[in-house]
């Protein structure tokens, strides 16, 4: 692995030197095609998955790259592209990004998020700019500044371009990394999403969080919004909801005080709310809801003691006594988590 680590680092170093000598009139260039993809509309729940792996295909035919579009799932478009080193029987590098984004919310942005338009500063507007089309462009531009240098790898080298990561990656790396093909690639060490750069430094990280999206729920006797009572939906719910903003509060402490960096700690981000009776003109106003969930965005560090964290999760913030469950939208477990928040 050291041997691996030692070829993967030099790769990027070499990557870094060719990219920072760039001359204007590439720089031009490589920001048109990095637009253009930016371009694609890419946003869940309709991701245009076809187009970008035209675009894909047709930059990998320009650096007379081998190519390959598999769906392991009808309309999920994975590409593989491959560029073939010296030495076969080596382990090979695979250089993975995801072509889907997060939705964006149209009357929010101050310019078009697909527009993909650049300001005086030289920032370019774009969903996915960051996450992470510009990851997968710059694996693309240092090859072809590469290629052009005359440079030829020792081992192969392998580009994935994968579908579905932002909902879970189900369909898309999980698909690939359970796959036949994925055997035959001899995969020696990958690299995938990190942070974006501001400058010429490519950042690599060698752990990541692992998300476990949880559903908390809360269900209760209906009422008169005028009565008093115990045990209702939404005051049992506001209650976990407080027990997590405290522990989220411990972990971004820890943070704060420099003890550990942002990667070490939990984190909790609450992402929706979902309660009351609808109405023809909002919801109900005079009605205690029977039910009310909250939905929330926890990453475990690797170092976590994750069983401790499931125990909190039953006993603290989902009680079965006070009439709550929860359940995992994505949860990677070891052990599968029921609708009724019992382990089995």
């Amino acid at each position: 692995m050291r041997t691996q680590r030692g070829v993967s680092f030099i790769l990027l170093l070499q990557l870094s030197l060719y990219c920072s000598s760039i001359a204007a009139d590439d720089q031009s260039e490589i920001i048109s095609r990095f637009q253009s993809y930016l371009r694609i509309d890419t946003a869940h729940p309709n991701p245009d998955y076809h187009a970008a792996a035209d675009f894909i295909n047709a930059q990998a035919k320009s650096l007379s790259l081998e190519s390959q579009t598999i769906e392991f799932v009808v309309g999920k478009p994975l590409v593989l592209l491959k560029w073939p080193g010296k030495r076969r029987d080596l382990p090979s590098i695979l250089l993975n990004s995801h072509t889907d984004v997060v939705p964006a919310e149209h009357g929010k942005w101050s310019l078009h998020p697909f527009g993909a338009e650049v300001d005086a500063s030289g920032r370019i507007f774009a969903r996915g700019s960051q996450d992470m089309k510009c990851v997968g462009m710059q694996y693309l531009e240092a090859i072809r500044k590469l290629k052009s240098s005359g440079f030829e790898p020792v081992r192969d080298v392998y580009l994935s371009f994968v579908p579905d990561e932002e909902i879970g990656g189900h369909d898309g790396a999980e698909k690939l990394a359970h796959s036949d093909l994925f055997k035959q690639l001899n995969v020696g060490i990958v690299l995938d999403e990190g942070l974006a750069s501001p400058d010429a430094n490519y950042r690599v990280f060698y752990a990541e969080r692992s998300p476990m999206w949880t559903v908390i729920k809360a269900v209760g006797a209906p009422g008169h919004g005028a009565k008093l009572y115990d045990n209702t939906a939404m005051e049992n719910l506001l209650k976990s909801i407080e027990s997590v903003r405290k522990f989220r509060e411990s972990q971004f402490d820890m943070v704060k005080a420099g003890l550990k960096a942002e990667g070490e700690v939990v984190s909790v981000n609450m992402v929706f709310l979902k309660a009351g009776t609808p109405s023809p003109t909002g919801f109900v106003m005079n009605l205690q809801p029977s039910e009310a969930e909250a939905g929330f965005d926890i990453r475990v560090p690797p170092i976590y003691d994750q069983a401790s964290l499931e125990k909190r999760i039953a006993e603290e913030w989902a009680p079965a006594a006070r009439n709550m469950t929860f359940y995992g939208i994505f949860f990677p477990l070891t052990e599968e988590i029921s609708l009724e928040g019992h382990l089995h």
